[in-house]
């Protein structure tokens, strides 16, 4: 086994490494996706999430029963970027999520206290680079 990388989280003065999570509408994942990746940005994670903001619930009738959904259907998107990469990709999620009405969503931002990429235990703002071609990549072509 190869010796590891120092144990610990960033100094303390210094977060270098931020996480973005958005809440969007689905039909604007797509935009979002391919515009971080043409800036250098492609790696996210995507989860469904159900939620309720300041918009309103909708009424609808399903076999003659009236029932209130207050719980919208969202994307969660959860993008590690370095702290200089953060007004971009914020510029990217607000131009490409806004519509205008109710429930395009939500931006949070936070401090990353630690990243360790867990196939080499490297850690730090080093596990947002690419991987370098190491042979171990798969390939799912025909």
């Amino acid at each position: 086994m190869s010796a590891r990388p120092p144990v610990g989280p960033f100094p303390q003065e210094e977060t270098p490494v931020k996480k973005i999570e958005a809440y969007i509408r689905h039909e604007a994942l797509e935009a979002i996706h391919d515009r971080l990746a043409a800036l250098g940005l492609p790696s996210m994670s995507v989860t469904e999430a159900k939620g309720s903001g300041r918009q309103k619930g909708f009424t609808e009738t399903y076999r003659g029963a009236r029932s209130t959904i207050f719980l919208r259907p969202k994307l969660k998107l959860e993008i590690a970027v370095d702290d200089g990469d953060v007004e971009r990709a914020v510029d990217v999620i607000l131009e490409l999520a806004h519509t205008g009405a109710p429930g395009d969503g939500k931006i949070f931002i936070y401090d990353i206290v630690e990243a360790i990429r867990v196939r080499t235990g490297e850690r730090g703002p080093v596990v947002l680079e690419s991987h370098e071609d190491d042979g171990l990549r798969a390939d799912f072509s025909l």
